[in-house]
């Protein structure tokens, strides 16, 4: 009966939804894969299968040792990476086509997981971070599916959203075979929702265990953006609307003692990318965008990153690195990935999201926290002026992060234990 209620409520929201995604599609050119999402069309898999569900970039990006490790542990099972949104699929296509196969997560609607099951033929299935879609599960308890929760966090907000329905949680995390979270205060936290204590480990943030860049990318990189030699590079990553402005300020301030420096501005959502490239040149910069690049010097252009599954490599070139999402209450966005390249990372109040990481870096040294625009600013100064400083923050958070290995080797040992064909339950 629950089921029921909740597919009609979710089909009633999705058709009230409809007007907006059709309106993002016709303003921003947002896809809809309506078909896709209701399971039709692409391609089936001669299964069994092994199934990641990767919500967005970030995930699919995150998933990658993940994913070399059940390729190496499972050769004989073919692999399916699904996710929700189209800049997702894009880093998956990139990055993964030679050896996974993508569809679009269907929409939590009986039909539409059906469908997709049936197509997917899946042996197990594992869900980064903590997805927790109540038909998904179902038919897969149904079908015997084992599944995981992979790097799972609960967030503040996702907790108190998660205790409002409580009473209603504990058949549905029944069905999730093993929970692999990313600290004890996650694990603590899904157990009081529901979870029972022997499936739920600890076992760190797979992000922590993310595969090395090749050789010479930072040469490359730097051709690639068309830089001098010798010309210094600040990166602002993942920013939301609210954070471009005091970027903007503290990069004004930062070249007025560091001509020629050069800033990467990426928002972390792509539609914004001509509303940011606006707002460069309202604040007296030329602006280029990253896919027009390489060409000629391109002098005191900002460049604005307009491609997707860029931002972790080319966290490489920079003197300093600066990540959005935190000056405002979006809850922060991954500091690992600069950290892991051996940068200083600054980042704002706003964490929640990534509690665990933004404390292991200002713990170690490795990471600042900026309160508001005038102190990224006078940050960003300070870092550039101190090479010393620079390198003793890029090592510091360079170290915390690798102590922190062993995510990757763990959740493949809760596979072998608990998904693989012929695991116990």
């Amino acid at each position: 009966m629950i089921h029921a209620v909740y597919s009609l409520v979710l089909a009633g929201v999705t058709l009230g939804y409809l007007p907006v995604a059709l309106w993002r599609r016709a303003a921003h050119g947002v896809p809809l894969h309506a078909r896709a999402r209701l399971g039709f069309g692409g391609p089936r898999v001669a299964g069994p299968a092994m199934w990641v569900h990767a919500v967005s970039v970030g995930e699919a990006i995150a998933a990658q040792a993940l994913l070399d490790g059940l390729r190496r542990a499972y050769p004989a099972l073919p692999l399916v990476v699904t996710t929700v949104t189209e800049t997702g699929a894009r880093v998956v296509r990139d990055r993964y086509a030679a050896v996974a196969t993508h569809r679009f997560f269907p929409l939590d609607l009986p039909g539409a997981v059906g469908r997709t099951f049936r197509a997917i033929a899946p042996a197990f299935l594992v869900c980064m971070e903590t997805e927790l879609w109540p038909n998904v599960l179902r038919h897969a308890r149904r079908r015997g599916v084992p599944v995981m929760i992979a790097s799972g966090r609960l967030s503040d907000r996702s907790f108190g959203r998660y205790r409002l329905v409580k009473p209603l949680l504990r058949a549905m995390l029944d069905d999730v075979r093993v929970f692999a979270m990313q600290s004890q205060e996650d694990a603590r936290r899904m157990i009081a929702l529901g979870a029972r204590p022997e499936r739920v480990f600890v076992t760190g943030n797979v992000k922590h265990d993310a595969l090395p860049d090749a050789a010479g990318i930072v040469d490359l990189w730097r051709r690639l953006l068309a830089l001098r030699p010798d010309q210094r590079v600040w990166i602002a990553g993942s920013t939301h609307r609210g954070e471009d402005e005091a970027v903007l300020a503290a990069h004004r301030a930062a070249r007025a003692e560091h001509p020629g420096l050069v800033l990467v501005l990426a928002p972390r959502h792509p539609e914004r990318v001509a509303e940011v490239v606006d707002l460069v040149a309202a604040r007296g910069f030329s602006a280029v965008r990253r896919s027009e690049l390489p060409r000629g010097a391109i002098g005191d252009a900002v460049i604005v990153l307009d491609t997707v599954g860029e931002l972790a490599q080319l966290y490489a070139v920079a003197d300093v690195v600066f990540v959005g999402g935190s000056l405002v209450a979006a809850g922060g966005h991954n500091m690992l990935e600069p950290a892991l390249r051996r940068k200083p990372v600054l980042f704002g109040p706003h964490t929640e999201n990534f509690r665990e990481i933004a404390a292991l870096l200002v713990e170690s040294g490795g990471g600042l926290v900026v309160r508001h625009g005038a102190e990224l600013a006078a940050e960003v100064r300070r870092l550039l002026a101190d090479s010393a400083l620079r390198d003793k923050l890029g090592a510091a958070g360079l170290e915390a992060a690798a102590a922190r290995h062993g995510a990757v080797r763990a959740t493949l040992e809760l596979v072998e234990r608990f998904l693989a064909p012929g695991a116990r339950a």
